[in-house]
């Protein structure tokens, strides 16, 4: 008699699409995983009124009609599921705390990730003690908090380096509080006469010969032809962001050189300078030529792999 699968329960707010890899990396370990994204949800507000009521009384912090839908939706997507082996969030501080409790009640073990610096998403803090293991990506958080420290990871691979590209640097990003430094990084490229292509999601209207705004994000499949039709990737991070984003990670996988202002990256044993340049100043925008110029050096394989997805997801499940 064939043994029965174990269940993993993945929740996450997936507004990229990356967190379907961690539900295939788990599928092809042999689980049976049930991945709600509540990114998908769609809440529709009944009447005018009850928009209004909503505006008014989430800013308070009394109630907030969208977010009680999304607990209620994925409280009823595993009303039927009796026993989980795992579940795994990851942007859980959408969630209310019954709503985390009522699904740990099934589970044998709730692993955390938390993506983003508790300083900015505050609200996490209060939760942490509601699971078993609790991953974050950033440093000082696992120190301030005693969390454990997990990188994002590789979910797309090379195994060659090309030899022509359409752009030599490529970025896309959402319109934010990092767009004057990305503004300027791009108009240091184009007065070099580096081809690239950096796109802005946003609705604002583009007046830049450097820039590409788009009223849509890119899906997946759209943002990786981009990527391996680049040479080099461009990645700004946030300020007081440690943690390292998914452009690092693509530019791993798919053997790209990296441009990115995230000084912590020297710290990483995948770290070359003659791969990955740092920007030191984002006032003053100052990139070698011969970073350029040069070829990409191969990160060794043993250092690659605990960064492969379907290396990253054991500990999860351990």
């Amino acid at each position: 008699m064939q043994e029965e699968k174990k269940i993993i329960l993945l929740i996450t707010y997936d507004n990229w699409g990356f967190n379907q890899y961690i539900a295939d990396a788990l599928e092809k370990k042999n689980y049976t995983v049930k991945h709600i994204d509540f990114h998908s949800f769609r809440y529709t507000y009944p009447s005018f009124f009850h928009k209004v009521f909503n505006f008014f009384t989430k800013n308070l912090g009394i109630v907030n009609l969208k977010k009680n839908h999304y607990n209620q939706t994925i409280l009823n997507e595993i009303q039927n599921i009796n026993s989980i082996d795992t579940s795994i969030y990851i942007k859980a501080d959408f969630l209310a705390d019954e709503t985390i409790r009522a699904i740990n009640k099934k589970s044998q073990k709730s692993v955390l990730i938390i993506s983003d610096s508790i300083n900015r998403y505050p609200q996490t803090q209060n939760i942490i003690s509601l699971f078993d293991k609790v991953f974050s990506f950033e440093k000082r958080d696992c120190e301030k908090y005693n969390l454990r420290f997990k990188t994002n990871f590789i979910y797309k691979t090379s195994n060659s380096v090309g030899n022509e590209y359409k752009y030599k640097v490529f970025n896309i990003s959402s319109f934010d509080k990092r767009f004057p430094v990305i503004k300027r990084i791009a108009a240091a490229l184009y007065k070099m006469n580096i081809k690239s292509k950096i796109i802005i999601f946003t609705s604002k209207e583009n007046n830049e010969p450097y820039l590409e705004f788009s009223k849509k994000p890119l899906s997946i499949d759209e943002n990786n032809q981009l990527s391996e039709e680049s040479e080099i990737m461009l990645d700004v991070s946030r300020n007081g962001q440690d943690g390292l984003s998914f452009r690092v990670f693509e530019s791993l996988g798919l053997k790209k050189k990296l441009i990115t202002t995230n000084k912590d990256v020297v710290n990483y044993d995948f770290y070359n300078p003659d791969n990955i340049f740092v920007i030191e100043n984002t006032e003053d925008i100052k990139i070698p030529a011969l970073f350029f110029e040069t070829p990409y050096i191969d990160v060794p394989h043993k250092i690659l792999s605990k960064y492969l997805i379907e290396n990253w997801v054991n500990e999860l499940i351990e």
